[in-house]
């Protein structure tokens, strides 16, 4: 099956960066196009005809989940997986109406978007495979890309507390020149041990990357940076 074809429409020039970089970490995906605005979004998907749109609902010239809905209406073939930082239950309800296939709360964490893209690839593979079904196997599609994905709690290791990660990776969204474990430590009022071992996690689940640095007195430093 050739790749599958996804469009990004994301007003944050970073943050798309972010999405076409975890994409395209995954076999079998390709970014063909990125845009920042639903006006030009409009022009690109008719011209692209992409298979798959990441999808932000927040934007200048109007609203993401209107956007769902042109596409629901005028491309059939084209599916739409929401990334968002709206955590509203109507923006969501809004969503699944418009049959988004997920909604993902931003930050992502890339092995929680990876799940929902390897089940979408899967789906698209078993459709590609079939011409008739019966009941059973029409289940089985459902299930494979309707069924919610989580990311489990055994992903999480012994010592990282879902509340405590997620007001990190918030303050860390403020932190574009990079901050160090020390530094973090000192504003949120935790360890530097406590906060270096959030940062590790985070690095481990490709939501911020780390470099090495040389504090004033010369000394190396990990500095981590979303």
């Amino acid at each position: 099956m050739k790749n599958i074809q996804v469009f990004i429409v994301e007003d944050d020039l970073k943050i798309a960066e972010i999405n076409r970089r975890f994409t395209e970490k995954i076999p079998g995906y390709e970014v063909c196009g990125i845009s920042t605005n639903l006006t030009e979004a409009k022009e690109m998907i008719d011209i692209l005809n992409p298979d798959l749109v990441l999808l932000d609902i927040y934007f200048a010239d109007g609203n993401g989940i209107d956007l769902l809905w042109f596409i629901r209406q005028k491309y059939k073939n084209t599916d739409v997986i929401m990334i968002t930082a709206a955590k509203e239950v109507d923006r969501v309800q809004s969503a699944i109406r418009g049959g988004a296939i997920d909604y993902i709360i931003k930050p992502i964490i890339f092995q929680r978007f990876q799940q929902t893209l390897e089940k979408y690839k899967n789906y698209k593979q078993q459709i590609a495979s079939m011409s008739h079904v019966d009941q059973q196997q029409v289940d089985h599609l459902f299930d494979t890309v309707h069924k919610q994905t989580k990311l489990s709690e055994t992903l999480i290791p012994k010592g990282i507390d879902p509340i405590t990660l997620d007001k990190i990776k918030n303050h860390m969204n403020n932190k574009e020149d990079g901050i160090t474990a020390e530094q973090l430590g000192n504003e949120i009022g935790v360890s530097r041990t406590t906060s270096r071992r959030y940062l590790e996690f985070m690095v481990s689940m490709g939501d911020i990357r780390a470099e090495l640095t040389y504090g004033s007195v010369g000394r190396p430093e990990r500095r981590y940076y979303i």
